[in-house]
């Protein structure tokens, strides 16, 4: 246990400085902006629902079905909401637990001393988790692990209980091995079940399994497998086991087909470039480096990123590439292995008997005079006081049956077998080898792009799994460096480059663990791998900070390396829409929508610019183009939705200010209709009330108020809006409450104050209502309607002077609107400045001629001028 609490302190350990760290990177789909982990919604969704809360069955769904992984995230938000610290947590918890398992797997193949203990401090303090353990979403990998694990050991129990031992213990009648089989073996199932809900290359473990069963515990070479497997004398209890894994494997994969929908993901070129290139040796060749530059960086963590996508690793067009040299390399090394652990002897025929780095050859022979050495601490008496607890003793004596595994001469009653292999041997170095192989290649294997299409070029969480077969690699091999090495100065040294590699593996752990402290400092270190894709979303994170040059460069800087990036068009068109460049925004709206005809956020800004422009003809077209488009196949449709709902919404309000109120709720109805579950839908509700009120339609007015203040119940323009139906319906004592309920909610809101204060102009409060309006157009005085709405009050309540100011500076907000112009004519022809009055409205009257109250209102100017001897200009 020693060893185990040492590998999984150290994982903890290593990844205490990720317990402050923020959200990041696709941490925010899956879990800030993911509707099921809220407790309005119905737990079940999430057994219909992917990994990122969409519908597992749409057509644009990543097919990632990982109920388990989004439920610890649902317990996470409902422990402590969206406070990343809870979340790192249990990461880091996981990871821990993880290396302790991968080092009481290892101890059976290894031997419990230093060489399981290598191996497990390799696997905690390897840089290349960081992704998976640093980064929330990375639990799918790090759970995934745990359960992967937990089956695997619960099998290799199960051999032990099928074992020779355990036959012979239940001839005795010492114990039921039986049961415990069938036990060991539901568990280990029902684990691999457990890690495929986790994240499906969780299956992987089932033919793992079956790896360990024939060539760790049985030591078969390749010819005995193939016989065990398909030969005349077929031992039928491990056949049955191992159909069993094939079985099981076979139903969890064709319910997780059928409950996607029979259908594969679909993803965009720039997830996946070489699954989209048309050519089949590019295709070919690139596939075929992809395993050797994700091996590359098992061996050489050197350089990592949070993306690899697009262009991180050009694809290989040509035999001439010098990559191919990798990729010829990579896989003649892993055949020379396999050949080595799958051909040479092992077993009893090895030269050597290997236990815990240590060998004895007494005469080239295992055994002598029936009697076995103790090996395990070095010591040739007959005392096994290193063995394993548990394990059964044999006063140095060793039995063969006809398997050729070692048993003992008697029993523990009532406990069975002791030890997932034979206790008094550890397999070879061959064996393990083939086994690590395995471990290493077989839950790596979905990730290859042989069975179907991935939506990722390399994604680091991913080599979790596999990553435990990499340090039981090194392990074996730095054993079997250590055996060779027959004195005491190179073995030492040996040992001390092991330390050295785990020291520097947990150095580059805790740099990179840095990067992953917050969003800006993962994007910088990623430029120098995926340049467009870290400088696109370091801009994000720039303009969330309110740095809006800087943002702008590194928009113009990941377009430079990736000009046709639809999102990044639109982030530039977005930021510059923001800061009043409307012109240039537009242009930037354009040329992402020719990038991605579907982008709906594109349409929805690029019509809200043209309407603020005056443009109501191309905006009404802009936003029933948006409107028109279908969420098939697309990568984000809760967002899509979003965005579609949102230019109906904009749709319906155009029509709505242009009189057309029938049109107006239909949009909004057809609106209500396509809003997904995320849409915050109390403006929508508060348009359609609006829209209701306009056709005199009061009950329906009322309940779609009362359906807004529902959604929102601090929604300030529903508590407005409302309380004017209330007034109109002559529920004046509730009307007030919810204007003063407003000015509660928004008391730096001027519109608020503005309503309130025409409200208490109807009732003829007029010493109340002035000082409302003064109120508001000292909040809000860049906002002319505020502004205007205040001069006419204070005009009503007689207040001319105050009015004469207030309607000068709406007409300066407002140049070019005539009723602003004739109403501050008309509030200086009451203060006797005529010669003011009459330049205001021949202006309003330039702007509209044919204003009939303007034109009345400066003849009778003109008789008080003409009656006071001023002279008066004449109207052109």
């Amino acid at each position: 246990m020693v060893t185990e609490l040492v590998c999984g302190a150290l994982a903890l350990v290593l990844y205490l400085n990720t317990l402050n760290a923020d959200f990041c990177y696709d941490d925010s789909r899956a879990i800030k902006t993911n509707q099921d982990l809220l407790p309005e919604t119905p737990w079940i969704n999430i057994l219909y629902d992917d990994f990122w809360g969409t519908l597992l069955t749409h057509s644009g769904s990543h097919k990632s079905y990982r109920p388990l992984c989004t439920l610890s995230f649902r317990l996470n938000y409902a422990l402590d909401g969206l406070r990343p610290w809870g979340y790192h947590l249990i990461n880091v918890g996981l990871h821990g637990a993880v290396t302790s398992l991968f080092a009481t797997l290892c101890r059976p193949l290894l031997g419990g001393g230093m060489w399981s203990l290598l191996a497990g401090l390799l696997f905690a303090s390897h840089p290349v988790h960081t992704e998976a353990v640093a980064g929330v979403v990375g639990r799918a990998d790090v759970g995934a692990a745990l359960l992967f694990l937990l089956s695997l050991l619960c099998y290799a129990r199960h051999c032990a209980a099928r074992g020779p031992a355990a036959r012979d213990c239940q001839t005795r009648g010492c114990g039921r091995p039986s049961a415990r089989m069938w036990l060991w073996l539901l568990g280990s199932l029902g684990c691999a079940a457990s890690s495929m809900l986790w994240k499906e290359q969780g299956v992987t473990v089932l033919a793992v399994s079956a790896a360990y069963d024939l060539f760790i515990f049985q030591r078969l070479r390749f010819r005995q497998a193939v016989v065990v497997l398909f030969g005349k004398k077929k031992n039928t209890s491990v056949l049955f086991s191992l159909s069993m894994l094939a079985s099981w494997g076979l139903l969890l994969l064709a319910a997780r087909l059928y409950w996607m929908g029979n259908k594969p993901p679909n993803f965009s070129n720039s997830d996946n470039p070489a699954a989209d290139s048309p050519h089949v040796l590019t295709r070919t060749l690139t596939f075929f480096y992809l395993p050797a530059a994700n091996c590359w960086l098992l061996l050489c963590p050197d350089q990592l990123s949070f993306d690899w996508s697009m262009d991180a690793l050009p694809l290989v067009w040509t035999f001439a590439d010098w990559r191919n040299l990798q990729t010829v390399a990579f896989y003649g090394g892993f055949t020379l292995l396999a050949w080595f652990g799958l051909h040479r002897s092992s077993g009893l025929d090895s030269k050597a008997k290997e236990t815990n780095g240590k060998s004895q050859i007494p005469n080239g022979k295992p055994y002598t005079n029936g009697h076995s050495y103790n090996l395990l601490d070095g010591n040739h008496d007959n005392h096994d006081t290193n063995s394993e607890p548990g394990t059964p003793r044999t006063n140095g004596k060793t039995f063969l049956n006809g398997n050729g595994f070692t048993k003992p001469p008697h029993c523990n009653p009532g406990t069975g077998p002791q030890s997932p292999v034979s206790p008094s041997t550890l397999p070879s170095s061959e064996n393990v080898v083939v086994f690590a192989l395995g471990l290493l290649a077989l839950p790596f294997l979905p990730a290859t792009n042989l069975f179907f299409y991935v939506g990722f070029v390399i994604a680091e969480r991913v080599l979790y799994i596999p990553s435990m077969g990499f340090c039981l690699l090194v392990a074996v091999g730095a054993r079997a460096l250590y055996i060779r090495l027959r004195t005491r100065g190179p073995r030492v040294m040996m040992l001390g480059l092991c330390a050295g590699l785990v020291l520097l593996c947990s150095i580059k752990t805790v740099l990179r663990n840095q990067d992953w402290s917050n969003e800006e400092m993962l994007y910088k270190s990623g430029i120098s791998v995926n340049p467009a894709k870290a400088w696109g979303n370091l801009g994000n994170v720039l303009k969330n900070q309110g740095k809006m040059a800087k943002a702008e460069r590194a928009y113009r800087n990941a377009l430079h390396y990736r000009g046709n990036m639809a999102d990044m068009l639109y982030n530039l068109g977005l930021l510059l829409q923001e800061n009043e460049r409307a012109n240039e925004a537009l242009h930037y709206y354009k040329l992402a929508l020719a990038s991605r005809p579907t982008l709906a956020s594109a349409y929805l800004n690029t019509g809200i610019i043209l309407m603020n422009q005056g443009d109501l003809d191309e905006a009404r077209r802009t936003f029933i183009t948006c409107a028109d488009i279908p969420d098939e196949n697309l990568k984000d449709p809760h967002t899509h939705k979003s965005s579609v709902t949102s230019c109906l919404y904009n749709l319906g309000k155009l029509l709505h200010e242009q009189g057309l109120q029938e049109e107006a709720l239909m949009v909004y109805q057809k609106a209500v209709q396509k809003m997904p579950r995320q849409f915050a839908p109390q403006s929508l509700y508060n348009m359609m009330g609006e829209a209701y009120i306009r056709l005199n339609r009061l009950e329906e007015a009322g309940h779609w108020y009362r359906e807004s203040l529902r959604a929102k119940p601090d929604h300030i323009p529903a508590h407005l809006t409302y309380a004017k139906l209330l007034s109109i319906t002559g529920k004046k004592t509730e009307a007030e409450r919810y204007y003063l309920r407003a000015i509660q909610l928004g008391p730096s809101k001027g519109n608020c104050y503005m309503h309130y204060g025409q409200f208490l102009m109807e009732q003829s409060r007029l010493g109340e209502a002035a000082e409302m309006a003064e109120r508001a157009a000292e909040l809000d005085g860049s906002e002319f309607d505020v502004v205007f709405s205040a001069a006419h009050m204070l005009r009503q309540a007689s207040l001319n002077e105050a009015a004469e100011q207030h309607y000068k500076r709406a007409a300066k907000l407002r140049p070019d609107y005539p009723a602003a112009l004739m109403n501050l004519g008309a509030i200086l022809h009451l203060n006797g400045r005529l010669p003011e009055a009459e330049a205001n409205y021949l202006r309003a009257l330039q702007l509209k001629p044919d204003d009939v109250i303007t034109q009345s209102n400066l003849r009778k100017l003109w008789n008080i001028m003409e009656r006071q001897g001023l002279g008066i200009t004449q109207a052109p």
